[in-house]
């Protein structure tokens, strides 16, 4: 649940880039995962960070730790912090519209640890094994 003090900030499309919240007389810059991308700091610095942070990394690739004995190359297909607050995930299925629907996950709202930027070492979807 977002809090009542959180505010949205969105581009000028109208799509959420995030929220500045209050941090005693300064504000911090949180992205629409929910992960705070400044320090305190003021209120056009906030805007500045979350313009500057975009959402277009939300369709990188990401990996999914947890859910099996290999890391899974995942995608983000839908991130709603509010009422029933989830971040939900498909396994990468890479563009191809042919093959059968990949299996997809529901993760809470905020971040969760378990599903990350790819590090080296991960899946890459062109290594068949490790």
């Amino acid at each position: 649940m977002i809090p009542a003090d959180w505010t949205p900030h969105r581009r000028d499309d109208r799509e959420l880039l995030g929220w500045i919240r209050p941090d005693g007389e300064s504000w911090r810059a949180v992205d629409v995962l929910g992960r705070e991308i400044t320090d305190a700091t003021d209120w056009l610095d906030a805007e500045e960070a979350l313009e500057a942070h975009g959402i277009a990394w939300l369709a990188d690739p990401w990996i999914l730790d947890g859910q099996g004995d290999e890391p899974l190359r995942v995608r983000i297909v839908e991130v709603v912090p509010e009422g029933a607050a989830r971040i939900s995930v498909k396994v990468d299925d890479f563009g191809d519209m042919q093959r059968p629907p990949t299996a997809r996950y529901d993760l809470p709202w905020t971040l969760p640890s378990r599903l990350r930027p790819p590090a080296p070492g991960d899946p890459d979807g062109r290594t068949l094994t490790r």
